[in-house]
């Protein structure tokens, strides 16, 4: 039976800083703030823009960090600014999550959440919204957290699997068995060859009643717990105690806490089709690829010869001419240039980052 979808809520997660997509990511310009594609849309535009069709513009929310408070405001500025949600520091989803739920609880003790990151790409916009929906109405009558997840069509290593386990009375939804975060390549070929995994969207739904006790039951060490705050209280009298208790609080992940640290998550086999751009790779794999496999980002201006499954991305009005090149990323914004082999290069990436923050200043990352 479908339920009144006026209960329907949105917490979108902005505040990461994207460092596996170094140097076009940078500290002070995160890939959630970035048109990658060419739309016109940066991706955390379009993800509200995909969420404001199922859900009412007033009830969706921005969690973020300080430092990008005002990116948010600026891309997003048809939002309440009591809508969005400035970490004093950066915690991870999971505390950011509680705040934003403590904050809707403050309008309906009926709502039904649907948390997901800023920076995923959907394929099938209708599907979507046909998901989305079912989720929703089924976390309505059932107390538990319910996770989206994609069918596998790759050995993905830089994506988390969910084992898929017993099955409810919902259609698609079932018990998660296991759940296994960026498995080594051969794992994660196994898990897609088996049938029995998801990737894992990090998207999560649930309902009000069920997302504070949850937290209390999951998180039972979190000092002075966002999710105990309770009565009518003034948005001042919250912004004082968020200032005064964030920082104790753990640094904890939305798919840690939910699929890890808990014995009550289902999951939800979804149709719509979904990247999460998150690394180099994972763009490379979503996007159209030209002659020899080759794919050139958006304004990135190229002559390349004898090159083969390379990505490329480079700023507005730099030209790039590149000659026997197989397999290697070509990314510069700034005063930064980047090319290392594509493969899994999330591991190498980090570590150029870190060389180059001691190496040469905080500036250049």
């Amino acid at each position: 039976m479908e339920t009144n979808s006026s209960n329907n809520y949105c917490v979108i997660m902005a505040g990461g800083r994207g460092r596996r997509l170094w140097p076009s990511s940078r500290v002070d310009r995160p890939k959630q703030f970035i048109d990658f594609f060419g739309t016109g849309r940066s991706l955390l535009q379009q993800t509200f823009d995909r969420f404001s069709r199922v859900i009412p513009l007033d009830h969706i929310y921005i969690t973020t960090s300080q430092e990008y408070l005002g990116r948010v405001r600026q891309q997003l500025p048809d939002v309440p600014a009591e809508h969005v949600l400035a970490e004093p520091v950066n915690r991870n989803t999971a505390p950011a999550v509680a705040w934003a739920g403590r904050r809707i609880h403050r309008e309906s003790d009926d709502a039904r959440i649907v948390i997901a990151p800023a920076d995923q790409v959907v394929l099938n916009e209708e599907a979507f919204e046909r998901n989305v929906l079912h989720g929703l109405n089924f976390v309505a009558t059932n107390d538990i957290i319910l996770t989206m997840g994609i069918q596998p069509t790759r050995p993905e290593p830089g994506y988390g699997y969910i084992q898929i386990g017993e099955p409810t009375l919902a259609t698609g939804i079932s018990k998660v068995q296991s759940f296994t975060e960026k498995p080594e390549r051969e794992f994660a070929r196994m898990f897609m060859e088996s049938g029995e995994f998801l990737w894992n969207t990090g998207m999560f739904m649930t309902n009000i009643r069920h997302l504070r006790e949850w937290y209390l039951k999951v998180i039972p060490d979190m000092p002075s717990r966002l999710a105990d705050l309770q009565g009518h209280y003034s948005l001042d009298d919250e912004a004082r105690y968020v200032q005064q208790h964030y920082p104790s609080y753990p640094n904890l992940s939305m798919d840690k806490a939910a699929l890890e640290l808990s014995d009550n998550a289902y999951v939800m086999k979804c149709d719509f089709g979904w990247a999460d751009i998150g690394t180099w790779h994972a763009i490379y794999e979503y996007l159209q690829k030209t002659e020899n496999d080759n794919v050139v980002l958006a304004d990135s201006e190229v002559v390349m010869e004898d090159c083969r499954n390379n990505i490329v991305c480079l700023p507005k009005g730099h030209i790039g001419v590149i000659n026997g090149l197989d397999g290697y990323i070509v990314a510069e914004w700034g005063d930064v240039l980047l090319v290392c082999p594509k493969g899994d290069s999330s591991a190498l990436i980090r570590k150029y980052v870190n060389e180059v923050g001691i190496k040469y200043g905080e500036r250049f990352v």
